[in-house]
């Protein structure tokens, strides 16, 4: 692409996720002197992404599954914006902005590039929602011009199932990470240790899992903490309930946080950060926490595996083993702190060199123009 002042599309499913993951690649197209304009669903955060882009219009998605019939109307709500703003290029981030925004750009002739950010749960189980899901992704994909994935196992799975050309594949480290942001912070000195898990609220990330890990550590270790930091009650078929998690509270076994769009003071205070997530497209949570001299533990699943250096930036356990898993903590918890603290220091430097999100956006950048 060589004429800059055209107009670039950028799509995610809520504007909460733009905020969080894709402001530094529309800063860095501002830079680059393109016209940015965002469609996404919105939920408060439009008015913080509006000051930095050129435009951003209300798109919908339903939040109920998936539902062609339904879905029909955002693939019509793409192709009216399409219309309207005659973008050279559109970014589409997230299942159903890629599938119906893909869509949307073939009927229109506007090229599109996407990002497969983690195959969320239609992938961790063979269902009927699995083939539909397979099927509008393969009908989708057909005529884009990049799909970008965020670790190995999901491009073998989509080139595995011939759901995209893998000529058209490539690789991004996650979505990278602000290294300023998320700076290196000493490991806090305390005869406490709390062990964090930041996500949503969900069982396919390993709520389950932490829980009855913990329970099982408090038996042996009384005063370890265990704190879950993230959104409860979202809309998801694995969603954890209020009182499911209220019930976990009153037995004493963890800690709810809440939620925050500030996690550097939590990550600051933890000890260790854990995430025994089912599948991530690569975990940004364990990325900042890396990034801040954590130690880690994580399952040995794509998307975290990618991340943790096994045994030299943390510990990776088996998936949906609570023992296993309460075996790496036990593991942990018995490293001096000096080991620990090198731990932590080896994982920022595995940021450093691999995730920082400069690298993501050259990514990007290359592309757009080539």
């Amino acid at each position: 692409m060589k004429d800059k002042s055209k107009i670039i599309v950028i799509s995610s499913n809520y504007a909460w996720t733009i905020y969080n993951f894709r402001m530094p690649l529309i800063r860095r197209l501002n830079q680059e002197g393109y016209k940015v304009c965002v469609l996404t669903q919105f939920d408060g955060y439009e008015s913080l992404i509006a000051k930095e882009v050129d435009q951003i219009k209300p798109l919908f998605i339903s939040r109920k599954g998936v539902n062609p019939l339904v879905d029909l109307f955002t693939i019509l709500d793409f192709v009216k914006y399409f219309i309207r703003l005659k973008p050279e290029l559109v970014l589409l981030f997230t299942i159903k902005p890629v599938i119906y925004g893909s869509i949307a750009a073939r009927l229109m002739k506007v090229r599109s590039i996407v990002m497969i950010t983690g195959l969320g749960t239609a992938f961790i189980t063979d269902t009927w929602i699995t083939k539909v899901v397979k099927t509008l992704y393969r009908f989708s994909l057909v005529s884009v011009a990049t799909a970008f994935f965020q670790n190995v196992d999901d491009k073998d799975l989509f080139v595995g199932n011939r759901l995209v050309d893998s000529r058209v594949c490539r690789l991004t480290p996650g979505s990278g990470v602000d290294l300023d942001k998320f700076s290196r912070a000493d490991l806090p000195v305390n005869n406490e240790m709390s062990f964090l898990l930041i996500g949503r609220m969900l069982w396919d990330k390993g709520i389950g899992e932490f829980v009855d890990a913990a329970r099982n550590i408090k038996s042996i270790y009384p005063n370890i903490r265990f704190q879950l930091l993230g959104p409860l009650g979202v809309e998801n078929r694995t969603s954890i309930s209020n009182e499911q998690m209220d019930e976990w509270q009153k037995d004493g076994i963890i800690e709810y946080l809440g939620e925050t769009d500030n996690t550097v003071t939590y990550i600051e205070r933890a000890c260790c950060v854990v995430l025994p997530s089912y599948r991530e497209g690569t975990s940004r949570v364990l990325l900042e926490a890396a990034a801040m001299g954590r130690p880690l533990i994580a399952t040995d699943v794509p998307g975290c595996r990618e991340v943790i250096k096994d045994g030299v930036t943390g510990f990776l356990c088996r998936s949906g083993d609570y023992l296993d898993l309460s075996d790496k903590i036990e593991l942990m918890l018995k490293l001096p702190y000096e080991s620990r603290r090198i731990m932590g220091a080896k994982g920022r430097e595995k940021i450093e060199n691999e995730f920082n999100q400069d690298i993501v956006c050259d990514l990007y950048i290359d592309a757009i123009e080539n």
